[in-house]
C-alpha cells in the first residue's frame, strides 16, 4: 500500500474516532457529553451541491455518517446522511465546530439541532447523554494522541498502535504505529476492553505511563505522554 493511502486511511479512522463524541472540560469522565454519531465533514463539491439544492449562499455543515443504537441521537430521530447546520442558534461549519459546541454542553441539557434533509431543514431536540466508558476510553487515547487498532478477526488480538498524531503527546514521547500495549499506568492490559477501562481511569488531568513491546521485536519500551495541553 503506498505511503499516501496508509495516511489517508489514518486520517479517515482517526476522524471516525474523534467524531465518537466530545470531551466536556470537566474532571470526571461522567461528566463528558455524548451525542453518539460518527460525522465527516464536506467535501467542496458536496457543498456546492447542498448550497445549489437548498438554496443556500453557502454549502457548510457537518454529515452523519453512522447514527448508533441506544443513544441519545437516535433516541432524538437523527438519520444516518443527515447534514446537521446548526446548533442551537450558531452555525456548524465542520466537525471540529460541532465538536466544541457540545463540549460546552453537559449530559442531560436538551439542544436544539438543525438538520437538512433531502425533504428540507428539520429542527430536532436532543438531550445530551454522558458518554459510555468504553467509549471514554477510546476518546482519553485520542486526546494523547493515538488510536489502538481493532484485532483481526481470528488474531491474538495483540493491542497494536495503528495511528499516532503529528506533534501529539504520544508523537513527542516516541509511541509509534505497530508498538503492541503491554501496561498502562504498570497496569496489565491484555484485552481492548482493559485496555479501555485503563485509560478511562487513567483521565487527562496526569501524564500517562504506557509500556510498549516495539513492533518485529522482543524490546520492552516504557514512554510517559504528558497530559494533553501541557
Amino acid at each position: 500500500m503506498r505511503r499516501d493511502t496508509r495516511a489517508r486511511l489514518r486520517a479517515a479512522t482517526l476522524a471516525l474516532l474523534l467524531a465518537l463524541g466530545v470531551v466536556a472540560p470537566a474532571a470526571g469522565a461522567a461528566q463528558w457529553a455524548w451525542l453518539g454519531v460518527r460525522i465527516r465533514d464536506l467535501s467542496e463539491q458536496e457543498m456546492d451541491e447542498i448550497s445549489s439544492r437548498h438554496g443556500l449562499r453557502e454549502g457548510f455543515g457537518v454529515l452523519i455518517v453512522e447514527v448508533m443504537e441506544g443513544t441519545p441521537a437516535q433516541t432524538a430521530g437523527l438519520k444516518n446522511g443527515d447534514l446537521v447546520v446548526a446548533f442551537e442558534a450558531r452555525p456548524v461549519t465542520e466537525t471540529r465546530v460541532l465538536q466544541r459546541l457540545i463540549a460546552s454542553s453537559a449530559p442531560g441539557r436538551d439542544v436544539r439541532l438543525t438538520v437538512l434533509r433531502a425533504e428540507g431543514r428539520r429542527q430536532l431536540q436532543v438531550r445530551l447523554g454522558a458518554m459510555p466508558r468504553a467509549v471514554v476510553g477510546e476518546r482519553v487515547g485520542v486526546e494523547f494522541g493515538f488510536v489502538v487498532r481493532e484485532p483481526e478477526p481470528g488474531a491474538s488480538g495483540a493491542l497494536a498502535i495503528s495511528v499516532v498524531v503529528p506533534k501529539s503527546a504520544a508523537d513527542r514521547a516516541g509511541l509509534e504505529v505497530g508498538d503492541v500495549v503491554l501496561q498502562v499506568n504498570d497496569l496489565p492490559v491484555v484485552t481492548r476492553d482493559a485496555l479501555r477501562d485503563a485509560l478511562a481511569d487513567a483521565g487527562l488531568e496526569a501524564p500517562l505511563r504506557l509500556t510498549v513491546r516495539r513492533a518485529g521485536t522482543a524490546e520492552r519500551i516504557s514512554l510517559v505522554l504528558q497530559a494533553p495541553g501541557v
